[in-house]
């Protein structure tokens, strides 16, 4: 009676429930998801300590996992079963144009029990000059295609990340006032610079980590190197005494949306079928101060002389410059 007494009071206290009690299916050694942890617009508006004061209120050693610029098949396929053989949880932040493009995947990180917020429609450089119209078309733009991805509005997160991290007061304020939580990160593994092996990737990752302490962790799954990165950065993460924190949306959410099959037609293009799928998990809740304060300092900005192969096919960019 104790115990549910404590429990009520924490959640009507906003203290997230740990949400991993379970073992993982087929692997006892699994890395996990240790809780959830729910967050809402109006008590969350900046976060990440790369560009903000504030971020998650994570303890010692967890850490939030995130990719960016998907869905890219086959990378993002490969992540997802290199996520669920560890019954790890992340969070993704789409394309718009890329979901449109494979709203199969789409569906499948969401019925795999992932979060997916947005990362605007076209992925444009230098985000930060942009006209508060364009920013307005790409914020919209990339909702509207991820929520089409999906078939379900209430899957989606009020998440969003702005491409390249390229901040301004006034995006952010635009942002704020479509109540979208923006996200920055704690710890970036520029895993999209161009010649990045699998080992630089989880070298780079662990060391920024170990420095920090906890945070977000910022990856994108469109990378070969990514992919192949991720068992190793997994393994490192468990045996670094680290755990894994799922962040979700205040709200209800479906459990599921119906599965997109892809099927051949007559004139061997492929149309999609639906079909449903497995649930996902519960949701709990937590909540912090605002920060008012904003820097404008971009962390990284993508130019083309830094992406990777991967990166500029799958944004549509083609190189101008000698390779190297």
């Amino acid at each position: 009676m104790r115990f549910i007494v404590a429990l009520f009071v924490c959640i009507v206290a906003g203290v997230s429930v740990s949400a991993s009690a379970e073992t993982c299916p087929g692997n006892p050694d699994a890395l996990g998801t240790s809780r959830e942890l729910t967050i809402s617009p109006g008590d969350f508006t900046l976060l990440g300590t790369i560009q903000y004061k504030q971020t998650l209120p994570l303890k010692d050693h967890e850490v939030v996992i995130t990719f960016d610029d998907g869905p890219l098949p086959p990378y993002t396929n490969i992540i997802l079963d290199t996520l669920a053989s560890q019954c790890v949880k992340a969070t993704y932040f789409l394309v718009g144009q890329m979901a449109r493009a494979n709203p199969s995947v789409v569906r499948r990180i969401y019925n795999e029990g992932h979060t997916i917020g947005t990362h605007s429609q076209r992925h444009p450089h230098a985000f930060e000059h942009l006209s508060i119209q364009r920013v307005e078309r790409e914020v919209h733009g990339g909702i509207n295609s991820v929520t089409a991805a999906l078939g379900d509005a209430k899957a989606l997160s009020p998440f969003f990340r702005v491409p390249g991290l390229g901040r301004t007061n006034a995006i952010e304020r635009f942002l704020e006032g479509k109540r979208l939580v923006t996200w920055s990160a704690d710890v970036d593994t520029n895993d999209w610079w161009r010649g990045s092996s699998p080992g630089a990737i989880v070298k780079r990752a662990m060391r920024r980590l170990n420095t920090k302490g906890r945070g977000i962790i910022l990856m994108h799954d469109i990378h070969r190197a990514t992919a192949m990165a991720l068992p190793i950065l997994l393994k490192e993460l468990k045996a670094n005494g680290y755990e894994v924190v799922h962040v979700v949306a205040e709200g209800e959410r479906p459990k599921s949306v119906p599965e997109l099959m892809a099927l051949p037609t007559t004139d061997e293009k492929v149309s999609p079928t639906v079909r449903t799928s497995a649930p996902s998990g519960a949701r709990q809740n937590h909540r912090i101060k605002k920060d008012s304060g904003r820097r404008h300092h971009p962390a990284h900005s993508y130019y083309q002389s830094g992406l990777s192969d991967d990166r500029m096919s799958a944004l549509g960019h083609k190189r101008t410059f000698a390779p190297q």
